[in-house]
């Protein structure tokens, strides 16, 4: 049964790779409209919902944040060793998420926002999950979303570089297929989600790497693989250590032989 309260809005907003002044104007303007704003609470004192916090203190004194406790995920490796099971535990996975954000926006009234790093089109699954909720039927709502800027676009800033080479294409991925893009011939290969950094074989290839971007704990790498691998390991753990979480980026390209 669809909810009898006023049609209120729905807003997924990019706030980008970190750093508060980073946020678009059109994002702020979102953020100063809402009644309250949704974020995923991954665990206690999550260091992730404390970032979003200063995001809003600094452009929305006011709005309430609501951390909704991330559903528990099935990570375990019978479930997920194939695609398909892959993807079955990660459509579970939302439609848990899908309820517990249902029920919020049930107990409150006015328009609300959710906060997405970066930019929500490039690998996050907030706009699948609010397309649940307006799904299951209980509620009504016109929604948008709005674009931010990515981590993707701060690698290329922060390096100085431009993410292809002339008329050449870029394969964006995740760190779980990165093996497969690599197989496939993949020559400029920009990779996203890696639970750990698994470069093995790739010591030839250059890589531009960046964690943590847009925040005071950034870090940087680049160079060959092979000379840089031990750089590698000791920023993404720097960057670990200093924010209490790592999200990290970075580009591939295979040498010209």
């Amino acid at each position: 049964m669809t909810s009898s309260l006023p049609m209120r809005t729905v807003t997924v907003v990019g706030i980008g790779a970190g750093d508060p002044d980073q946020i678009t104007v059109e994002a702020v303007r979102a953020l100063r409209a809402a009644s309250f704003a949704i974020v995923a609470l991954k665990r206690e004192n999550d260091p992730l919902v404390a970032a979003r916090q200063l995001i809003i203190d600094r452009h929305a004194p006011g709005l309430e944040l609501v951390p909704v406790r991330d559903p528990e995920r099935d990570r375990s490796a019978e479930s997920t060793a194939t695609a398909d099971g892959y993807r079955a535990a990660v459509v579970d996975w939302h439609d848990a998420r899908a309820a517990a954000y249902e029920q919020v926006l049930l107990e409150r009234e006015g328009d609300a926002v959710f906060l997405v790093w970066g930019d929500p089109a490039f690998y996050d699954s907030t706009i699948r999950i609010v397309r649940k909720v307006l799904d299951r039927g209980r509620i009504n709502f016109e929604w948008n979303v709005i674009a931010g800027i990515s981590a993707l676009q701060d690698l290329a800033a922060r390096h100085r570089i431009v993410l292809h080479e002339i008329g050449q294409p870029l394969v964006v991925t995740t760190g779980r297929r990165l093996r497969e893009a690599v197989d496939a011939g993949v020559d400029n290969v920009l990779v996203m989600l890696s639970a750990s950094l698994d470069l093995s074989g790739l010591d030839n290839w250059q890589i531009w790497w960046g964690a943590n971007l847009g925040t005071s704990d950034e870090q940087l790498v680049a160079g060959r693989v092979g000379d840089v691998r031990l750089d590698l390991v000791l920023a993404r753990d720097a960057a670990r250590h200093r924010a209490g979480w790592v999200m990290d980026v970075y580009l591939l390209r295979r040498p010209v032989c």
